[in-house]
């Protein structure tokens, strides 16, 4: 709603509870010919009385949920170091990571990243990526700068040597890992119970993901399984 005495959401959080609010918009005048304070808040939530914007008790909360909730976002990104932003002129793959880097570190996405590649020992390995994780845990100088590759490992969500043939799968802090016989593998978020599907016959890999094949000589197949898990109006 806008206009004339319309309230901006986040002054909404200058109001602890909805009386808090209607209180506000209650001049004194009102109080004196009335002589009932709650009968001068029913008289402004029915906008009859009152100096401001009429907002409902429903339509109170919710917006006033959302303002906090923006809130704490804004605060998230404000507190957080991108390592990224040291680095110019990145390969296509440290790009798309770089990318990601916000997101993933403030919570509001949770990327699953497929490589499949050799490792130094020029053996065949593939593996699923918990990006946030990694995120949380790794020096990223070491892969921005180029002192390091980004591979998977025996700990990340899924991991396969082509050669040997030995297999782990790791739970993370963001993803439980699921093996089903007809589906295959899955990835389930912790945070809002949503399934990521990896398969890529799939139109969509679940519900708030989406699939990204990135093309590039950096690796033999690399694949971003991007799930967002706090959407925004």
């Amino acid at each position: 709603m806008s206009g004339e005495g319309a309230v901006g959401d986040a002054s909404l959080l200058d109001f602890k509870t909805y009386e808090d609010f209607l209180d506000s918009q209650v001049s004194a005048l009102d109080l004196y010919y009335l002589e009932d304070e709650e009968l001068a808040r029913q008289l402004v939530e029915l906008g009859v009385r009152g100096t401001g914007e009429v907002i409902k008790r429903e339509e109170f909360e919710a917006r006033k949920a959302a303002a906090e909730q923006a809130r704490t976002a804004q605060r998230a990104k404000d507190d957080v170091v991108l390592v990224s932003e040291d680095y110019m002129d990145l390969s296509p793959f440290l790009q798309a990571l770089a990318e990601r880097e916000e997101p993933n570190r403030i919570g509001k996405m949770m990327t699953i990243v497929f490589i499949r590649d050799k490792n130094s020992k020029g053996q065949e390995v593939s593996g699923y990526i918990d990006l946030a994780e990694r995120f949380e845990n790794d020096d990223f100088h070491l892969y921005f700068s180029g002192r390091k590759r980004f591979m998977p490992r025996p700990s990340d969500l899924s991991y396969y040597n082509w050669v040997t043939q030995t297999a782990h799968s790791t739970q993370s802090s963001n993803y439980t890992v699921l093996s089903n016989e007809y589906q295959g593998l899955l990835f389930k978020n912790t945070k809002d119970r949503k399934v990521v599907n990896v398969d890529p016959q799939l139109e969509s890999p679940g519900d708030n993901s989406t699939r990204t094949v990135l093309r590039t000589d950096e690796y033999l197949q690399v694949v971003f399984y991007d799930h967002v898990t706090r959407l925004t109006a």
